[in-house]
């Protein structure tokens, strides 16, 4: 999942983007309204963490600026304003989500990982394909029962397929989610991260599509 934390608060957003980092999400970090646009218009994003009060404006004034160019990106507000009012305010405004400050980062990520459910229609965060048990929840997996370890990039790449079964994901849909915005992709970095994969959870689990991308079939 690639997000977009809108957040003026140096030593917060340093903070959120190191923790968010640290669960294999890529992140970048937006420090007012104008950068978050330029942002919004040049990369793709699965996900926004909105805080409201930003030096150059309310928040809230991003709000249609993200539906136009992240119109399938849930909004989550992050702000300090605690009135009921303030809520119901970012909630008709189109907001998807509310936290208040100062919030557990555990919380934030249980609203990342329902948002990432409701996406791939997911009921629960546990995911079985094959002899794969996949959790979103708790970013684990195991194969024919014993948990497979893997690094951080390794579980960006299962959970973008994980997430979606059915489809056939793409080496760009697969590399957006994998990379922040301004990483250097290399052309055979996704592939030596699919050889991993393979490796560790069988190489009849991943099928590759020629000329569309991949998908996860399990065992």
């Amino acid at each position: 999942m690639k997000i977009l934390l809108v957040e003026d608060d140096a030593a917060l957003g340093a903070a959120m983007v190191s923790f968010l980092k640290a669960k294999a999400y890529a992140v970048e970090l937006a420090i007012d309204l104008r950068t978050a646009q330029t942002l919004l218009s040049v990369a793709q994003w699965n996900a926004v963490l909105l805080d409201l009060h930003l030096p150059d404006g309310d928040g809230l004034n991003l709000l249609p600026y993200i539906r136009k160019h992240a119109p399938q990106a849930p909004v989550i507000v992050l702000t300090a304003r605690d009135q009921i009012s303030d809520r119901i305010r970012g909630l008709d405004a189109g907001a998807d989500d509310y936290l208040v400050k100062p919030f557990d980062p555990e919380e934030l990520l249980a609203r990342l990982r329902a948002i990432e459910r409701r996406r791939s229609g997911q009921a629960n965060a546990r995911i079985l394909v094959g002899q794969l048990a996949i959790d979103l929840g708790n970013s684990t997996v195991q194969r024919a029962g014993v948990t497979v370890d893997l690094t951080a990039k390794e579980w960006s790449v299962l959970r973008v397929m994980a997430s979606r079964l059915e489809r056939v994901h793409s080496k760009n849909a697969i590399g957006n989610a994998l990379y922040g915005f301004g990483d250097e992709v290399d052309s055979n970095t996704l592939e030596v991260f699919i050889s991993h994969l393979r490796r560790k959870l069988g190489r009849e689990s991943i099928q590759t599509i020629r000329g569309q991308g991949y998908r996860l079939v399990g065992l």
